[in-house]
């Protein structure tokens, strides 16, 4: 079994089945020390324990949330939770719902990948990516009773000192992704306040800044004119849309909170 480490915080494990051909029923172990990284399992016998033990102090653990996100061609095993030795599906084999997202705690136990019987195992690759993040920050990611809600007043001045990035720009165009229930929204930056990875640029075509920000389909997403403050997460490499007020209302909300002294933090809304 190979097993490669990118810098500190990203992991990649690539593990082979091959070598395992007289012992089918054999079970590895593999341990993951980083925040977020990937899994690739290479024609895929037995089963694999996955333990995630991330560099911090035990009590910070119980309050992650462990993420995971298939490969779009992932075959040849089942994704299991596991803990103390009852086991709960996550990912049957085969299952092909695009971009879909797995999530539990981290208390909940670890992951368990069993290989499924196979005339041909030399085609069958088993992966995903996998992040732990806070809690608070999944339930932004997942959710699910409201998730195009608006936002309110202090969701969005709360957003802006905590969100992985802040900018205000306008709506250039959106491209809906049916299969992914997915819309992709084009976003002209005017003003770049955070971004803690490359999303938004300088574009050679139009000499602005621009980026993608995705959301959900149902959230029904249109270019439109006028300003907005764009906040999010990043999730598995993409920009995840958080509150987005337009921008005059920001500016209210923003001055309303710093004259009470109540803004968690200073921004120039200008």
């Amino acid at each position: 079994m190979n097993i490669l480490q990118r810098h500190q915080d990203i992991g990649v494990i690539v593990a082979s089945g091959l070598t395992h051909e007289s012992h089918k029923k054999d079970v590895e172990q593999v341990y993951l020390r980083c925040s977020e990284g990937s899994i690739e399992w290479m024609y895929p016998t037995g089963a694999l324990i996955v333990n995630l033990r991330p560099n911090m102090f035990s009590s910070s653990s119980k309050h992650l949330t462990v993420c995971i996100k298939p490969f779009k061609d992932s075959t040849g095993a089942n994704i299991y939770l596991e803990k103390t030795g009852e086991l709960k599906l996550l990912v049957r084999d085969g299952d092909r719902s695009p971009n879909k997202v797995y999530c539990f705690g981290y208390d909940q136990g670890g992951l368990f990948i069993e290989a499924t019987p196979q005339q041909d195992i030399s085609r069958k690759i088993t992966g995903f990516q996998y992040e732990l993040i806070s809690k608070g920050i999944a339930s932004d990611l997942h959710t699910v009773s409201a998730p195009c809600r608006p936002c309110s007043d202090t969701e969005v001045l709360l957003a802006v000192c905590t969100n992985d990035f802040v900018v205000r720009g306008s709506i250039q165009d959106v491209t809906n992704e049916v299969e992914q229930q997915e819309s992709v929204i084009d976003v002209s930056v005017s003003r770049l306040y955070r971004q803690k990875s490359k999303v938004f640029q300088p574009s050679e075509e139009s000499g602005s800044w621009r980026g993608q920000i995705k959301t959900l389909l149902e959230c029904g997403v249109k270019p439109g004119d006028g300003d907005f403050l764009f906040t999010g997460r990043m999730h598995f490499g993409e920009a995840r849309l958080g509150c987005a007020p337009r921008f005059k209302d920001f500016q209210r909300m923003y001055k309303e909170a710093k004259d009470k002294g109540l803004n968690p933090c200073e921004i120039g809304p200008d």
